[in-house]
């Protein structure tokens, strides 16, 4: 990663990392809103829902903002659809279809892999500084959130028959999140990460759609026979979960790059059992609580690492800099 890069990385205002925070406590609660709905509800359906309820959110943002819509010169509309079948339509089928074989404690471990996963993607593709100190941050990061999904089910490692397809389709879901992670970083700073967002989810709302209407899990009688419970969470999982938490999460990768933006994600398993203790009255134990403090240990470690380097090139910058900043 050039030094104008780090420099650039490491100017964003704290806001960034309380949004970061939030969105995290925020994906936590979709856990919660998810075990909430009925299991009779067909997932195709309730993945559609939700991001069909995204775009009107999206939508209406946009409307406020003045700018609908942004003329898109072919390779950035090819980047969208490329965003909304990694991101939305194929993580969701990925995740949906692996739970067919999988415990979701289980599932967790796998997809908290996604920050390591994520800092070797952006270090092989955008070159982005793969330190020693943030390394150590980003395995904190991956030893919290295992203790912490192994506190709250022991026997997540356990294997079973058809666990390999399952484990396999679960990492789909970790290779789709860095995709629509690393890959979004450029056309977020060319039309803006509500833009990219709401392009995003519109392209994997008509695909999931699709799918669901040809499936037949979207038809008139599974719409009417939605409980109300339903589609109250997943009005929450729409709006907020996606809308507005997938704005200020690509407003972040823009800002401080995907590597330092994904170590949050390892936060999400302990805001779900810390909401799952104050909404659903789920045991909270000291280990969870050690998981919780390694994960966030992690995430100052990594973050830190990076603004040292940017402090550094700011005061020192060497001759290779200069002439690559020029």
């Amino acid at each position: 990663m050039s030094i104008e890069a780090a420099v650039q990385e490491t100017a964003a205002p704290k806001s960034t990392y309380l949004k970061l925070s939030l969105v995290a406590v925020i994906w936590g609660g979709t856990f919660v809103a998810g075990r909430n709905i009925s299991p009779d509800t067909p997932p195709l359906l309730s993945a559609s829902l939700r991001f069909i309820l995204a775009s009107f959110v999206l939508s209406g943002f946009l409307l406020v903002s003045g700018r609908l819509f942004l003329r898109l010169n072919a390779v950035q509309f090819m980047k969208i659809v490329g965003l909304g079948f990694c991101g939305i339509f194929s993580y969701n089928l990925f995740f949906f279809y692996g739970l067919h074989f999988v415990t979701a404690s289980r599932a967790s471990l796998i997809v908290a892999l996604n920050p390591a996963a994520m800092a070797i993607a952006s270090f092989l593709i955008y070159r982005e500084s793969l330190s020693p100190v943030k390394i150590a941050g980003i395995a904190l990061c991956l030893a919290g959130a295992m203790i912490v999904i192994l506190s709250k089910n022991p026997q997540a490692l356990s294997s079973s028959s058809g666990n390999w397809a399952g484990d396999t389709l679960i990492f789909g879901c970790v290779l789709s999140w860095v995709s629509y992670s690393v890959f979004g970083r450029d056309i977020i700073r060319q039309i803006g990460p509500l833009h990219t967002v709401a392009y995003s989810i519109w392209a994997g709302a008509v695909m999931l759609t699709l799918t669901a209407i040809l499936g037949g899990q979207l038809t008139v009688h599974t719409l009417a026979a939605l409980p109300f419970g339903d589609l109250a969470c997943l009005l929450y999982l729409g709006a907020v979960g996606s809308a507005v938490a997938y704005v200020w999460y690509y407003e972040a990768i823009g800002k401080i790059g995907a590597t330092r933006s994904g170590v949050f994600i390892a936060l999400n398993p302990l805001t779900a059992v810390l909401l799952g203790a104050a909404l659903l009255k789920e045991t909270l134990t000291f280990s969870m609580l050690i998981g919780g403090a390694l994960v966030i240990v992690g995430i100052v470690l990594c973050n830190r690492s990076s603004t040292n380097l940017g402090m550094k090139s700011r005061v020192t910058p060497d001759l290779g800099a200069r002439s690559e900043i020029a």
